[in-house]
């Protein structure tokens, strides 16, 4: 069984002010680059997702600056890079699922930007697919969210939410990088 990580948005627009002030894993960023790091030297495929906005006010709309990936991300050779406008990176292009399928990977490790958001759906639609789904929770990160009542959420509390819904609800393994990085015996 093949395992491809899957590398979604990490875009220079997550670290614009538009998102607001609260991120809660820094160490995101260095977490991706350690899964980069390992999947390269052991040849595995590496797919990079990134999001490109409708929303010509969104740091990351194509014409933006910020739609450009962060440094760990943009000096991977991707075994294949997907460009997407929603939330699933498998409705992007090209089709991330008919390539998983013709590679034989049945196994995906998803991180990225935004937990609750693209990762989440991703990893949702993934295990919805029949792929075994692991989630690098510790290489996510995500923001403050207002709900309908005009209550915030707490990005740590959404991040907790996330790992509890992919767990809990059968779509993906959640595990930190350390915990998949640990050689197998």
């Amino acid at each position: 069984m093949t395992t491809a990580l899957v590398v979604i948005d990490m875009q220079q627009g997550f670290l614009d002010p538009f998102w607001g002030p609260t991120t809660n894993h820094p160490q995101c960023e260095h977490n991706v680059a350690r899964l980069i790091e390992h999947w390269t030297a052991q040849g595995a495929p590496i797919i990079v997702v990134r999001h490109d906005s409708a929303n010509p006010h969104s740091p990351l709309h194509p014409g933006n600056p910020g739609n450009r990936l962060m440094n760990a991300v943009d000096a991977v050779e991707p075994a294949l890079f997907v460009a997407k406008t929603v939330n699933s990176a498998f409705y992007g292009e090209p089709d991330l699922e008919a390539w998983l399928r013709e590679a034989r990977i049945s196994r995906i490790v998803v991180c990225g930007i935004q937990t609750n958001m693209c990762v989440e759906t991703t990893a949702r639609m993934g295990g919805n697919l029949g792929f075994d789904v692991v989630l690098a929770l510790d290489a996510t990160r995500t923001f403050d969210l207002t709900g309908p009542d005009g209550v915030v959420i707490p990005a740590d509390v959404l991040m907790s939410t996330t790992a509890t819904n992919l767990h809990g609800g059968g779509f993906a393994t959640v595990l930190s990088t350390a915990e998949l990085l640990v050689p197998a015996a």
